[in-house]
């Protein structure tokens, strides 16, 4: 058998201190070693979070264009996470429930979701590099003109996935459990089970013009 020569995502837990403070979400915040407990909607826009925690249940969780370094979402309920345009070094995603998680055009070096159940998660027009997801329980996920460098799916379920446009590198797609890929054409860069590829073979066959018949 041929080695593996796909590179792994280079990930690590959130450094998280021993004891975090209670602080309430805030727009332009500056939280380091803080616990926020989420209730309703909660603002944290455009604010800097080190080594923080985040939890509860939110109407909307707003981190537009925030800062996040060594931060862990815990067990988080929300209809929608908002992580549009933000630069992250080491999330991580802990269980939880979320209807939307909105990480368009962020900027993300290592990023971990564990466990999660996310109807629609978008990484559209991010870059994004070293990112892994076990467990996870998708919709649809979408990644249309996104760049993407050493991520992997492990032990994950999603109905959609939507590559136009993908520019990936190291992406291993083996782990995922897809029932559809929009654009085959655009998972140049990935790598996929000879199963995934057995499952695939008309799709790619009719976008490499070949008339498929029985």
């Amino acid at each position: 058998m041929p080695a593996d020569r796909t590179a792994p995502p280079r990930v690590s837990p959130p450094d998280l201190p021993d004891e975090l403070r209670p602080a309430s979400p805030a727009r332009r915040a500056d939280l380091i070693a803080a616990e926020v407990v989420c209730d309703g909607e909660a603002d944290l826009a455009h604010s800097s979070l080190e080594q923080c925690m985040i939890r509860g249940a939110a109407d909307r969780l707003d981190l537009t264009g925030a800062t996040l370094l060594d931060v862990t979402l815990s067990d988080l309920r929300a209809p929608v996470v908002s992580l549009r345009a933000t630069t992250i070094r080491r999330l991580r995603i802990d269980g939880g429930r979320i209807g939307t998680l909105d990480l368009s055009e962020a900027r993300v070096h290592e990023l971990e979701i564990h466990g999660a159940r996310i109807d629609y998660l978008t990484l559209g027009g991010a870059k994004a590099e070293d990112v892994l997801i076990v467990d996870a329980q998708l919709r649809t996920l979408d990644v249309p003109q996104a760049v993407l460098s050493r991520v992997r799916f492990d032990d994950s379920r999603v109905d959609e996935v939507d590559t136009r446009g993908l520019t990936a590198k190291d992406v291993d797609l083996r782990g995922l459990d897809a029932l559809a890929f929009l654009d085959v054409s655009s998972l140049k860069g990935t790598t996929l089970s000879t199963r995934q590829v057995e499952m695939l073979a008309t799709v790619f066959a009719k976008a490499a013009g070949i008339d498929v018949r029985d």
